[in-house]
């Protein structure tokens, strides 16, 4: 990782920090920037992000991922708490999260298999530590004897409504933890569908953070859905069902 600090225009990125109170040590800063370099180089032939413009990528992918203390308690980060990232894609917000907090025990889980190999290979030229990564679906993996009710925080940033990330996410959730959703944008149209569809699985939004990624117009929602009782057995339905099918009230 030598000389990449003296590679990149940092200015922003450090401004960008400073406005969500988060120190980076200059090895972590090499760490983002080796990431930002072999998601570059991948991106040129499997398809990982639209965004590749190294600021766009600081902004709307690393600043945005780390975006999550906006809504959860950094002492709780910082302490190495359990974290699954669904839906990880090229690693966001799950990777960025690790190098910042390097305590953090994170599981990254996608769908498919080439991003997870790529992650396999961020992880390996990072050096980082206490991360593993799973190819599958979220249905899948929620089985007690898998990772059923395994974790203090999920994460995702992936695009789906809150009813079916939900459902999803809700049932690897340790009784007492959270959810975090990352929207980009205002969901009141499906809020109400949301809270009915949290509620039968056993949790309860705690709320809601709405603000503007620092010096931008780029809008932010999450929502933090706590996890009140033992998710029932009956869900995650069968693989597809969540995304054809929400919970709603009109279920």
């Amino acid at each position: 990782m030598d000389n990449l600090l003296a590679k990149y225009e940092l200015e922003q990125f450090n401004k960008d920090l400073d406005a969500f109170h988060i120190v980076l040590s200059d090895y972590q800063m090499e760490q983002l920037l080796l990431y930002y370099e072999m998601l570059v180089e991948k991106n040129k032939v499997m398809n990982l992000t639209a965004i590749t413009e190294f600021h766009e990528v600081m902004k709307k992918h690393f600043i945005d991922s780390l975006s999550l203390v906006k809504a959860y308690d950094v002492s709780g980060l910082e302490s190495g708490i359990s974290v699954i990232d669904i839906g990880t894609g090229a690693g966001f917000p799950g990777i960025p999260l690790k190098i910042a907090y390097p305590n953090l025990k994170i599981t990254l889980m996608d769908s498919l298999n080439k991003r997870i190999d790529f992650l396999d290979e961020v992880i390996h030229a990072l050096g980082l530590k206490k991360i593993d990564t799973i190819h599958g679906r979220a249905e899948d993996y929620a089985k007690p004897a898998l990772l059923r009710e395994k974790f203090d925080l999920c994460v995702s940033r992936a695009v789906a409504n809150l009813s079916t990330l939900s459902e999803y996410c809700l049932p690897y959730v340790k009784v007492g933890g959270k959810f975090i959703s990352y929207k980009s944008e205002k969901i009141v149209e499906e809020m109400k569908d949301a809270e009915y569809a949290i509620n039968i699985l056993g949790g309860k939004v705690e709320g809601q953070f709405a603000f503007m990624l620092p010096d931008s117009d780029i809008y932010r929602n999450l929502f933090v859905i706590k996890k009140c009782r033992v998710t029932s057995k009956k869900f995650p339905r069968k693989a597809g069902t969540a995304s054809k099918n929400p919970l709603s009230l009109e279920a």
